[in-house]
């Protein structure tokens, strides 16, 4: 287990000190303009989308006072970053400068190339007479020729209100990763009020009501413009824990609906009213304080994705992957020599609006009517295209949403949410017919956005499951970080396992279920099997505490179960125990020949 005084103690006390860069726990939690006074790169250092051969440093700067994230003021500055072999930058690899300002809310991406595959780099950044802290990243292993090891953590639903971010501080513990896979709800858009007891529909605050006045959300209401995106983007890398994440490894980042607003679709969302409907007219007289009218969705949409491409470690791929697409191009495709490719996909953007599962007490006719999208066509033949024609041992599938059939236990016949996959169900069909004519590469799915863990078989044909699997794929879906799993939205453990039960019975397939434990997950990949890990966080603190671990600041990371699909199989089998050893290691970087002139982005 990984607590954060053990983080403190011994050989890593000085390097923890280097990745806060000044930002003290207190600083953390205060306001996020105290904490972009507080030093310059208050906000850290962040790494992505690596390849074989580049990857994207990220930062954010506080040139002035007046320079505070969604402010629109500063001037803009020239910022150096330094790209080296050793912690010390004595052997810098590569060197530039780029130019930021007010525009992108003073955010620094660079993409540094001609890196040699699978080697890990030290990289930094200066301007205004201060140094950032010192962020370790690594390229890709796709090296022709060679099987390199391939680890990787995967984590979604981090809701700032809902509690510490200890899994982020597990995964920043760790020593074994090439990379951490985001899958969505980075943050959430939802203010501060809670809700009054009896008072159906008060508040908008979202985790438990012990953090109140402790972890509150900036600004203090529900996001709505770029300026406060920008903030609550801010806000979040306040948090040493995630920092620390960042810093440690480089990030595959997609979104999902909370970087916008609960359940969003194509033209709208759930959390999301127009000021022109008279029923919710926040602007009439005597509306309650505090409460905005929330404009067009399309423009609430466009701020957000602005806000989530200058804060996040992610290249445009429009420039980058550019693919036919509708909209903005979120999905990408990352390769890891002959092991495998990873396809990272999009699912909110272009859905069309959920449906009930039910009408008239009959399941919905809507839910498999092809027109119906999920993800837009031109990304789903992309996607399609990718796992048939893989010619790696496996293939992952980055994914927000619960992929698997999922029959609900409580009304029989029905799906458990049209949310999920299972509310698009020609999409469905689509990609599972995909997997199965995948003669190659084994499809493996990793999944966030439901708040609890599961690994599931993907049979292509529910009826004859399990005497004939027909299994074409496996899903793994990982904990939340922090936000409500079953245990706290059906109000104790007793409840939460009496569910499971009831959904597993139902759901043959869903071959592990956890509704209660929050964290993380780790996959493996190795030729022969890939394995996932569950990570859940664990408190030593008193009754209270120990009843919500998110409310332990001191909190700490174990071990809870290990499922592992043999290459071939297309099905999940429970793992003898937690991972051992990577079959082999990053390479230390080399300085080439003769000194490199500063590349200037």
């Amino acid at each position: 287990m990984f607590a954060r005084r053990t983080v403190l103690q011994g050989g890593l006390a000085a390097a923890t000190v280097a990745l806060f860069g000044g930002l003290t726990p207190r600083a953390a939690r205060a306001t996020v303009d105290e904490a972009a006074r507080s030093d310059v790169f208050a906000f850290g250092v962040a790494s992505g989308d690596p390849t074989g051969t580049e990857v994207l440093l990220w930062t954010r700067v506080t040139p002035t006072p007046d320079a505070t994230p969604g402010s629109g003021c500063g001037p803009a500055v020239d910022v150096d970053w330094e790209i080296a072999a050793d912690e010390e930058f004595t052997q810098v690899v590569a060197c530039g400068r780029v130019r930021t300002d007010a525009s992108c809310d003073h955010t620094v991406k660079v993409v540094v190339g001609d890196l040699a595959p699978y080697t890990r780099y030290s990289y930094r950044f200066r301007t205004c007479g201060a140094t950032s802290p010192v962020g370790r990243t690594q390229t890709a292993p796709d090296e022709p020729g060679t099987t390199h090891a391939l680890r990787l953590a995967f984590a979604s639903c981090s809701n700032y209100t809902g509690g510490y971010f200890t899994a982020y501080r597990g995964i920043a513990a760790r020593e074994d990763l090439d990379v951490v896979l985001h899958l969505g709800d980075y943050l959430y858009e939802y203010g501060n009020d809670p809700a009054e007891a009896g008072v159906p529909g008060s508040g908008d605050r979202y985790g438990p009501r012990e953090l109140v006045g402790v972890r509150d959300h900036q600004p203090p209401v529900e996001v709505l413009s770029l300026a406060d995106y920008r903030v609550r983007h801010a806000l979040y890398k306040t948090d040493p824990d995630l920092q620390a994440a960042h810093r440690r490894f480089p990030w595959i980042v997609i979104l999902d609906d909370h970087e916008v607003t609960n359940d969003s679709y194509a033209t709208g969302a759930e959390n999301h009213e127009t000021q022109d409907d008279p029923a919710t007219d926040y602007t009439a007289p005597g509306s309650p304080p505090g409460i905005r009218a929330e404009g067009e969705y399309l423009a609430r949409r466009a701020a957000a994705y602005q806000a989530y491409f200058e804060w996040m470690p992610i290249r445009e791929p429009d420039c980058w992957q550019p693919e036919p697409h509708q909209g903005t191009q979120f999905f990408r495709r990352f390769r890891f020599g002959d092991l495998a490719e990873l396809s990272v996909i999009e699912t909110r953007q272009n859905r069309s609006q959920q449906v009930p599962a039910a009408v008239g007490g009959a399941p919905n006719p809507a839910l498999a009517d092809p027109a119906r999208h999920l993800p837009e066509p031109e990304q789903l033949a992309w996607l399609t295209s990718g796992l048939t024609s893989s010619r790696t041992a496996w293939h992952l599938v980055g994914n927000q949403t619960v992929f698997a059939r999922v029959i609900s236990p409580f009304v029989p016949g029905t799906v458990f949410s049209t949310d999920q996959w299972d509310g698009y169900q020609a999409d469905q069909r689509t990609l599972l017919e995909a997997m199965a004519g995948s003669r190659h590469a084994d499809p493996v799915v990793l999944t966030g956005d439901i708040h609890s863990s599961w690994a599931n078989d993907l049979p292509l044909d529910l009826a004859a499951y399990p005497a004939d699997s027909n299994s074409v794929g496996v899903e793994f879906v990982c904990p939340s970080v922090t936000s409500d799993g079953f245990k706290e939205t059906l109000g104790s453990v007793e409840a939460a396992t009496g569910a499971i039960a009831a959904g597993q019975a139902v759901n043959p397939w869903v071959r592990y279920l956890d509704g209660i434990g929050h964290g993380f997950a780790v996959l493996d990949v190795t030729p022969e099997r890939v394995q996932t890990d569950f990570w859940f966080i664990r408190s030593g603190g008193d009754k209270g505490v120990a009843t919500d671990p998110r409310l332990d600041p001191d909190a700490s990371v174990g071990f809870e179960a290990a499922f592992a699909s043999v290459r071939g199989s297309r099905r999940v089998t429970a793992a003898t125990g937690p991972l051992g050893a990577r079959s082999d290691e990053p390479r230390a970087a080399v300085v080439p020949s003769g000194a490199r002139e500063p590349q200037h982005a």
